[in-house]
């Protein structure tokens, strides 16, 4: 369930639309605290006089509001657009597959959703205004904020191209990659104290699931608590990052058991794309293919294979003094044993 829970949550990090909708949500509840506070608490307050608080009146409102809601949804267009001509360069010079790493980038989602909120903010305000015409009524607080929001959009907007600029830089993607790669040696890999004498692979009948495609996640603490239930070994024929055919066993068991597919299914996690979560060799094939398209008549960058290698050679010495996990769940006289 642990796995199959990091691997929901690492899905919802390809929404590109769920940090810019939680911020726009965000926006509009300040809006209607912000209305509030201006009908009740601040009510009788005199602004006139201030000098941090909007001071004017329902016409210089209603055209400051307007302003600010026009030229945010201006600018998040144009954001958008930056970030599509960045996908495609990316895609082009660097491989479609590098297209999820930008999608997932979280600065890029609350860019766009400060400039979505703000204009959300600035509209919400704006319908509360009301000129002597008719009962008259200024939110000054509101429209405070609405003129904070614009300017920390104007400096977002400056840090959004810079953010741009350097990220669609190929030694930053590679550096990227590498991190990950990195990370993930740590986490999938074992020190030498932490091996066992290896075991004879256990002979007998081949169990399949009702899931198919790429395995992304195996919860092997949850796999090896029923094994250990059930007095079996459990020997997988797939690790993270393999696709899995329809109908294809998954695990060899070492004896028979009733309920060992439903078993199966609650512990493996599929999908339609390879996942980082537990693949150690998905940055590897990032970094290659950034290599190979260096190398291509098209781009003929010598220097960015070059540095591929490099990043490739590092994460080879880190990973030469350690060892890869194996997916075998067992009991042994002693107890059960995770290898």
């Amino acid at each position: 369930m642990r796995a199959r829970l990091q691997a929901w949550i690492e899905a919802l990090g390809d929404q590109f639309w769920l940090r810019p909708a939680l911020l726009v949500i965000l926006a509009l509840i300040l809006s209607l605290t912000a209305v509030w506070l201006d009908r009740t608490v601040l009510a009788d307050r005199d602004f006139t006089s201030s000098h941090w608080e909007y001071s004017g009146g329902a016409d210089g409102a209603q055209a400051l509001l307007s302003a600010v809601a026009a030229s945010t949804i201006g600018v998040a267009g144009t954001t958008f657009s930056i970030t599509i001509a960045a996908l495609s360069l990316a895609s082009g010079q660097m491989g479609p597959r590098r297209l999820r790493n930008f999608v997932r980038d979280a600065r890029n989602q609350v860019v766009l959703g400060i400039f979505l909120g703000t204009f959300a903010y600035a509209l919400m305000v704006l319908r509360t205004v009301r000129t002597v015409d008719e009962t008259p009524f200024v939110p000054h607080v509101g429209v405070s904020g609405a003129i904070v929001l614009a300017l920390l959009c104007l400096a977002t907007l400056v840090w959004f191209v810079h953010h741009i600029a350097t990220g669609i830089n190929v030694e930053t993607v590679i550096n990227s990659v590498h991190g990950d790669l990195c990370n993930a040696i740590g986490a999938q890999t074992l020190d030498a104290a932490d091996i066992q004498p290896p075991k004879v692979p256990p002979e007998g009948t081949g169990v399949g699931v009702s899931g198919s495609g790429y395995l992304q996640a195996v919860d092997v603490e949850g796999l090896a608590d029923w094994a250990c239930t059930q007095r079996v070994t459990v020997s997988l024929r797939f690790r993270p990052g393999a696709y899995v055919p329809t109908g294809s066993p998954v695990a060899i068991l070492s004896a028979g058991v009733e309920g060992a597919s439903e078993a199966l299914d609650r512990a493996l996690t599929f999908g339609h794309r390879p996942a980082a979560l537990q693949d150690l060799e998905y940055s590897i094939r990032q970094l290659v293919e950034i290599g190979v398209r260096a190398l291509s008549p098209g781009i003929n960058d010598p220097l960015t294979a070059g540095s591929v290698l490099d990043h490739l050679g590092d994460a080879l010495c880190r990973i030469a003094p350690r060892h890869l996990a194996k997916r075998d769940t067992s009991r042994s006289n002693t107890g059960c044993a995770r290898q």
